[in-house]
């Protein structure tokens, strides 16, 4: 569910009303997060590595109430659930959009990731989820990125995340993220916090897959 909320009455007020006019209210923040865990996940059950982060990241989210309030046209809503977008190769080899309802089950989620993105690639037509605040991810794993700063649209001002190809530092494997967000949704801080508890959910999720 998504409704309209009076600016004047959250923490984001002032926000609101420095950032919804500026010409270029986004921000970006680049970190480097050591997902040694998440590969070693990956490979021991199988799970895909990209839908492992998707859901470490709805996770991390679910946890910073700016993430539950979005600007959208000239409006502030606030929504009650999230949805993490991934970028889905298709069958016409271009690229898709695909939404996936974050669920706090890892199960749950992994067999929406894969039925939904299964479904996008084979018919070509995004899925879109528009009563949940989606943050945008592109996984762009052939290429390695130290860094990487998203389109600013006009339209569309939802949060986020690009990396590239993850880097191996003696037994550790490193990640380098791109997270963009309006500032009238969050401030720097609010978004460090954010990254924090990314790496804290990665870090701390060493025998998940055993729930599989």
């Amino acid at each position: 569910m998504m409704s309209e909320i009076d600016p004047a009455q959250t923490t984001r007020a002032y926000a609101y009303e420095m950032w919804m006019k500026a010409p270029m209210p986004m921000v970006t923040l680049i970190k480097s997060l050591d997902v040694t865990n998440l590969k070693h996940i990956s490979r021991k059950s199988g799970l895909k590595f990209n839908m492992l982060m998707c859901w470490c990241i709805g996770k991390a989210a679910s946890q910073v109430k700016e993430f539950y309030m979005l600007p959208v046209g000239n409006k502030l809503v606030r929504y009650d659930d999230i949805a993490v977008n991934t970028i889905v190769a298709n069958s016409r080899g271009e690229v898709s959009s695909c939404d996936i309802p974050f669920t706090d089950e890892l199960s749950g989620f992994n067999e929406d990731y894969l039925r939904l993105t299964r479904a996008v690639a084979e018919t070509c037509v995004n899925h879109d989820i528009t009563d949940r605040m989606v943050i945008g991810t592109s996984a762009l794993t052939r290429c390695d990125l130290d860094g990487a700063i998203g389109m600013y649209s006009g339209i569309f001002n939802n949060p986020f995340m690009i990396w590239g190809r993850y880097r191996h530092r003696w037994f550790k494997t490193y990640l380098t993220v791109s997270f963009q967000f309006h500032h009238t949704q969050m401030d720097g801080a609010h978004a460090a916090n954010f990254l924090e508890i990314l790496q804290h959910e990665i870090k701390s999720c060493d025998n998940i897959w055993f729930i599989i």
